[in-house]
């Protein structure tokens, strides 16, 4: 069963045909001393075709150049099943229509209008890991300065531009990150059955991770604690189709902040001792990514379903709960097969901690007119959707055009509601 599992109309595509070919023959040399590679560049633009906090128009564009590498080891050192794991991000134009135009800049953004923004424009270390496996690959363990997508919360591809569609949502604790950040930790996952998976592992809290001079720091400068992370990922076929269903729990023993008490019990905003400081953290997320049709000419066509969701302590988290829902189709024409269409809509809802925090912030200053710079707009929930077309003009080129529609941007009932259009190009080298 887990050999016939093809989760191509999952969004789990084989990589292209690179543009640069075998760059006459370098690559075969590399990949037959056990060095394979993946190099890709990828930018996002979005532009806002109307309301939104700021309606002036702009277009904002950002990239990237992203370099993953694997390292066989088992031919040189004889280890079973041994490997260097490596990423390296290059990212420019720290340019975010979001942050700019769409939402208001007084409250803490909940998605994002380009899912690649974030950490400046920089170049640095995503991971760089030593992994095996044991028993037969049943087990495989990881150990170094890793990134938590290596390992969890993998059954949901990024093909979506909008940050909330991008994956799935355990980004959403706000205490690891994403793609191009790194910390120290360890990882085991244990294949129970060949369609179960337990994952597990000690990874590094630390919120200076994303910080420039962390880029391609080895220190553990910063920390704060442990995260310990535990996820159940089953991958079967449902009625011959491949499905992807995963949960996942994430506990923290690092201090984080309250969004609102005081350490005296009271508000934070008028304690004088502060804002009290949470020393247990939890979150949990889910979701599954199952195809539901196949085109009866060719098994890599047909529609799916993903569901995505996060729930976190919102006494610390200003995210509360994100529901994030999508179909996607793969080849819906026959002169196209290797096109996408995707549709998604998100529901985000903002911490109750954090909205009366904003509350006491406008009553201790009197302020009460949203209009006026010194408000603190009191967020709620906001409903987010986007829809896009993407298709390969030649085998190593995607251009993915799409229009996002935002309801109350930021959970801010006062903000006017936002449409964006979009434009997301992959190369792959």
């Amino acid at each position: 069963m887990a050999q016939e599992w093809n989760g191509t109309v999952l969004g789990f595509e084989a990589p292209p045909d690179p543009i640069l070919g075998e760059m006459l023959g370098i690559r075969n040399i590399l990949s037959d001393n056990g060095f394979t590679y993946n190099l890709g560049y990828l930018n996002e633009i979005a532009w806002n075709g109307g309301g939104g906090y700021n309606h002036d128009p702009r277009v904002a564009y950002i990239d990237q150049f992203a370099l993953t590498f694997n390292q066989d080891l088992e031919r040189w050192t004889g280890i079973a099943d041994a490997r260097i794991e490596g990423n390296i991000v290059n990212r420019n134009h720290n340019d975010d229509l979001t942050t700019r135009r769409v939402q208001d800049p007084r409250v803490n953004f909940n998605d994002l209008t380009q899912e690649s923004w974030g950490g400046q424009s920089i170049t640095r270390l995503g991971w760089l890991t030593f992994a095996r496996s044991f028993d037969d690959r049943r087990l495989t363990w990881r150990i170094g300065m890793m990134n938590k997508v290596q390992t969890f919360d993998q059954i949901i591809p990024c093909d979506f531009q909008m940050l909330s569609q991008c994956g799935g949502k355990s980004a959403n604790s706000l205490t690891w990150n994403n793609w191009n950040v790194h910390t120290w930790g360890t990882t085991l996952a244990y294949k129970i059955t060949p369609t179960v998976t337990l994952k597990g592992g000690v990874m590094e809290q630390n919120p200076d991770a994303s910080s420039r001079n962390h880029a391609w720091s080895w220190s553990t400068k910063g920390s704060k604690g442990v995260l310990l992370p535990l996820e159940i990922e089953a991958r079967p076929q449902i009625f011959g189709l491949p499905g992807a269903y995963n949960l996942g729990v994430l506990y923290t023993n690092a201090p984080q902040r309250d969004l609102y008490t005081g350490k005296s019990g009271g508000a934070g905003a008028s304690d004088p001792n502060g804002y009290a400081e949470h020393d247990d953290t939890w979150f949990m997320y889910a979701g599954f990514n199952q195809q539901l049709t196949r085109h009866q000419d060719d098994p890599n066509r047909g529609l799916s379903s993903s569901f995505s969701m996060s729930l976190s302590d919102q006494r610390s988290n200003y995210m509360h709960s994100v529901y994030a829902g999508s179909l996607r189709y793969r080849g819906l024409f026959d002169a196209r097969p290797e096109d996408w269409i995707g549709f998604g809509l998100t529901w985000i809802d903002m911490s109750n901690q954090y909205a009366r925090n904003q509350r006491e912030m406008n009553t201790l200053s009197g302020v009460t007119d949203y209009n006026n710079p010194a408000y603190h707009p009191v967020p709620g929930h906001s409903l987010n959707g986007e829809f896009y077309y993407r298709f390969r003009p030649v085998k190593w080129l995607e251009l993915q055009p799409g229009i996002q529609y935002w309801h109350h941007p930021g959970g801010v009932a006062k903000t006017q509601d936002a449409w964006v259009t979009e434009l997301k190009t992959v190369v792959t080298f």
